[in-house]
């Protein structure tokens, strides 16, 4: 089959690797009918080179169609239409049951201190090959899936493998208060879907961002936007009574721009041998935390700072007095995607699009073109928001 594979940094292919096979009874093959990059995949493109392998095969924003099921699992069958969560989890472990399906105890990734392993991502998350293929491989596949109808374009369903539920849980854990204002840090995929899954249940909306296709776009959904400059957070405040928003959402995580230096590092540590970079990383990694500041910044005084974005740094420094004095709660994690999935598949269903999924992707392409669309998306080119890829094209 073929398959987008890293090969290094800023370096990614379309090679023909074998098909995948059943190794356990619980696996099922899906072929992939359409894969999303992720903003996340960026990470990978980047920085996150020392935990990958060349021929590391990538992506996990998959669904498809089942085309073979192990001898144990009991609610799939061959032809069956299937989102693929991004996280892989039992659904009965101690964490399972609780709705923390991004911290199941059967899949966590024990050797690097990491929680459930993850399709696509390094070996921090398992090193389990991707969805950005022909063919996918899909573990515990009796609970490691989204059944959905097959009357809807794919593009119905397809974020509720990650970005959907992800903008879902940001906006839950701002605990946004009824009657209140949210500001959004970030336009990317997920920081579009938090403004408008907030704009959903009734919340005031601010969104920030330097790009002007993404405000526009949000725009388009009643959002009020704001550029990145210098004074963006006197801007925030002025809109909001002088106190700051209620909640933030910062849907931008370590690709944040800002402190050059921390860049430097980060570039260095890409030149290490990868068992040496790996150490670092993992003990003494900085992230760029330009839109986490502007967050806690940002919001008010017994706010919520809710983080979407990905942080990978393990040696951050926060401004903890400022969080102390200010009263903040901060909430964060991987999303644990199987916990929203009933309240988010009849919204994706909705004639009416509630949620707008049918208005992100600008770029729909097949596989063969997904280096080229990496590098269209991390510059933040053409227009380049949500990028879908097609395998079977």
């Amino acid at each position: 089959m073929k398959a987008l594979t890293w090969q290094g940094k800023r370096t990614v292919t379309v090679e023909h690797v074998p098909d995948p096979a059943i190794h356990e009874p619980g696996d099922a093959i899906i072929r992939v009918t359409s894969s999303a990059i992720c903003g996340s995949d960026l990470h990978l493109y980047e920085l996150l080179g020392p935990f990958l392998d060349r021929g590391d095969i990538l992506g996990h924003e998959p669904m498809g169609e089942v085309v073979e099921i192990g001898s144990g699992v009991t609610t799939l069958t061959v032809g069956q239409r299937v989102v693929i969560p991004f996280t892989i989890s039992c659904g009965e472990c101690f964490m399972c049951r609780r709705g923390l399906q991004s911290q199941c105890e059967r899949t966590q990734v024990r050797e690097y201190g990491s929680g459930a392993a993850l399709f696509g991502y390094t070996k921090l998350y398992g090193q389990v090959p991707g969805g950005q293929a022909e063919y996918l491989r899909v573990p515990r596949a009796d609970y490691n899936h989204i059944a959905v109808g097959t009357d809807l374009p794919d593009e119905r369903y397809l974020f509720l493998s990650d970005i959907l539920p992800t903008a879902w849980q940001g906006v839950e854990y701002a605990d946004v208060p009824e009657g209140g204002t949210l500001a959004v840090m970030g336009l990317g995929p997920v920081g579009q879907l938090v403004t408008r899954v907030a704009r959903h249940r009734g919340h005031r909306v601010l969104a920030v961002d330097p790009v002007p296709e993404r405000r526009a776009m949000a725009e388009r959904h009643g959002i009020e936007t704001l550029d990145l400059d210098d004074d963006v957070v006197a801007h925030l405040r002025d809109m909001t009574h002088g106190r700051g928003a209620d909640s933030v959402v910062d849907a931008v995580g370590l690709e944040a721009h800002g402190n050059g230096g921390v860049a430097l590092a980060q570039k260095a540590v890409g030149m290490l041998p990868p068992p040496v970079a790996r150490q670092v990383l993992d003990k003494a990694g900085v992230d760029r935390l330009a839109a986490l500041h502007a967050s806690i910044d940002a919001v008010r005084r017994g706010g919520t700072v809710s983080l979407s974005g990905v942080y990978a740094g393990d040696a951050d420094i926060l401004p903890m007095k400022t969080m102390f004095d200010k009263q903040l709660t901060l909430r964060m994690g991987q999303c644990n995607v199987k916990n929203w999935i009933d309240m988010l598949l009849p919204l994706v269903e909705d004639p009416s699009d509630p949620l707008g999924v049918m208005d992100l992707t600008t770029h729909h392409a097949p596989l063969d073109d997904a280096p080229d669309l990496y590098r269209t998306f991390q510059r933040k080119e053409d227009g380049c928001i949500k990028v879908v890829l097609h395998p079977g094209e």
